[in-house]
């Protein structure tokens, strides 16, 4: 039995939809909301309404199950507590193994603020002397024409990341990548932590012109300082400590923390990993708002 988190999202609908078709087993789909759970064959539904932060009701959940694909939270303040009491609850149940979407150059001094909660989420795992292991993620393809912002001639993206580089990773390939580990039934990435890139690092210039081919409209990079960056985030509402994330993301890519490129896409997957454009010519609906 293979159990899933996050299935109503853009990663984990991917994830069970390829397990499902790959005839993997029964699938055990956890959400907080049984009607909006894909309907995939040989999947059952849990429903565990608080999510997360019910490591009661997700232990429950998780009864008889041997794998878990833990989904990383939303960006929440007690993210990490939510991660705690996910995998505590795993254990609990009796779970063998759990995969975990992690974040690349995750470490408790990352420059990216959020990639901490994910260190710290990987030690919880280390300590619960349950399989596991921790895909850690680069940063999305789809987040390329997230960043920009439409301008009356094309678009623009403002951000510190200077020259830095980022190995910005397709979910599809993500996805292929999870159901493979999910599927493998050896003991060879246990206790590892996998860094899953995609095929080249850019910088966030060489992003934007690469959006620009795509849109058939000028797309530019514009450098920001850190108070400028925080200035023109600030009127979101959003809380400090979410624009931090924001900002320290950038920021992290002109440390070079997302700059490593890994072979582990071919490697599991058996076919090259998705450039940024072939990403996004497959997924229009990443770039719509720039039309």
């Amino acid at each position: 039995m293979i159990a899933l988190t996050g299935v109503t999202g853009t990663l984990g609908g991917r994830v069970a939809a390829r397990l499902a078709a790959s005839g993997a087993g029964p699938l055990r789909l956890v959400v907080r909301d049984a009607a909006r759970a894909p309907r995939l064959p040989g999947a059952e539904v849990a429903e565990v309404p608080r999510g997360y932060a019910d490591g009661e009701g997700l232990r429950d959940a998780l009864q008889g199950v041997d794998t878990l694909y833990l989904v990383s939270a939303a960006e929440a303040e007690d993210r990490l507590l939510q991660h705690v009491m996910a995998v505590t609850g795993a254990a609990a149940a009796g779970v063998q193994r759990i995969v975990y979407t992690s974040f690349l150059a995750a470490s408790p001094d990352a420059v990216f603020t959020l990639a901490r909660q994910h260190y710290w989420t990987e030690q919880e795992l280390a300590d619960t002397g349950v399989r596991w292991t921790a895909l850690r993620h680069s940063m999305y393809a789809d987040f390329v024409p997230f960043f920009a912002t439409p301008t009356p001639d094309g678009a623009v993206i403002a951000a510190p990341a200077r020259d830095g580089r980022a190995s910005f990773v397709s979910r599809d390939d993500l996805a292929d990548v999870a159901a493979s580990v999910l599927m493998d039934t050896s003991t060879e990435l246990d206790g590892q932590c996998v860094d899953v890139t995609g095929p080249e690092a850019l910088t966030m210039a060489e992003a934007a012109s690469v959006l620009g081919d795509i849109i058939g409209r000028p797309v530019r990079y514009e450098h920001q300082t850190v108070e400028e960056a925080w200035a023109t985030r600030r009127p979101s509402g959003h809380p400090d400590w979410e624009i931090e994330g924001w900002v320290t993301s950038y920021l992290a890519i002109a440390a070079g923390e997302l700059a490593p490129v890994s072979d582990v896409v071919p490697r599991l997957t058996g076919r090259p990993a998705r450039t940024v454009a072939e990403h996004l010519r497959g997924h229009p609906e990443d770039w719509a708002h720039l039309r």
